[in-house]
């Protein structure tokens, strides 16, 4: 089993006669997965490089019978490609686009809460299952099937901790960049509890960073309700008071959101943390061990 995305996965992607667009709808397909159209206003009835181009996510779902779609649209417009995605009732919306405007989704993240439409980023690498379905833009060679779930604020540092799990023969049943903007729709927990409930995730390994209180209260959910092992790393820790590290959402304000108490509660609810980004895997390593799971 995954979650969020598998091999029945049919996908469209918005934005897709644009350059981002088309070539990470031609590097999902390479790797397998079911890319079954793109949507760009005012280029209906066309085709790009194989893949029929509809004027609207309406049009495009009910040709081709898509349950998902990947966002490439440029950050002015690609609110209202999420709030379409709610109307067309897709499962599931993968947005990568970056600097999306604060007030943009803040409607769009109201419209999201009343819907049955699961929204992943924005600002994401997107989501995979090894070896089944890739809807994003990370690099699938380096992933591998297998029983471990990752969630990650990071794109870089997904990249790292799966390629560490990889070389130590932990495959990954599924791998979720929740993103890295103040305003996301999947948080930690949310993912956290997909992959407490999924049979075939046997431990997760969550990449956090600086900013917010997302990794806290992921944490707590942890200790109320995981009962699976859990490993993470926490990136930021010299990052000084008031500048933004790279992402929107990464910037401590008002006292709050230091990797330091990051990682202090996280410790407190039975995380096992990595001290350094070149040992995510060793700890990943540890937390199945101390939860008596054999490690080949």
């Amino acid at each position: 089993m995954s979650i969020l995305i598998d091999g029945n996965t049919r996908f469209v992607v918005q934005g897709i006669t644009g350059r981002s667009g088309l070539f990470h709808a031609q590097q999902c397909r390479a790797y397998g997965s079911q890319v079954v159209g793109g949507v760009t206003p005012g280029k209906g009835g066309s085709e790009i490089d194989g893949f029929p181009v509809f004027d609207t996510l309406e049009q495009a779902v009910r040709a081709t019978g898509a349950t998902a779609s990947l966002i490439f649209v440029p950050p002015p417009a690609a609110a209202d490609s999420i709030l379409e995605a709610v109307d067309a009732g897709l499962e599931l919306c993968v947005c990568i686009t970056e600097g999306i405007p604060v007030r943009d989704m803040v409607l769009a993240r109201a419209v999201l809460e009343g819907s049955k439409t699961r929204l992943v980023g924005p600002n994401s690498p997107g989501v995979i299952t090894p070896g089944q379905c890739k809807m994003g833009i990370m690099p699938g060679q380096i992933h591998a099937p297998g029983r471990i779930g990752v969630i990650s604020r990071s794109g870089t540092l997904t990249y790292e901790i799966v390629r560490q799990l990889t070389d130590r023969g932990l495959g990954q049943s599924t791998c979720v960049g929740i993103g890295g903007d103040a305003i996301i729709g999947m948080k930690f927990s949310d993912v956290l509890k997909l992959f407490n409930d999924d049979p075939d995730t046997d431990g997760v390994f969550m990449v956090g960073e600086i900013g917010g209180t997302a990794e806290e209260e992921a944490a707590l959910w942890i200790r109320e309700n995981m009962t699976k092992p859990v490993a993470a790393f926490v990136a930021g820790v010299s990052a000084p008071p008031g500048k933004r590290m790279g992402h929107a959402g990464a910037i401590i304000s008002a006292g709050k959101g230091k990797a330091t108490d990051k990682i202090r509660t996280l410790k407190e609810c039975g995380v096992t943390v990595a001290d350094s980004p070149i040992r995510m895997g060793e700890a990943m390593i540890e937390a199945l061990r101390k939860a008596g799971l054999s490690v080949a």
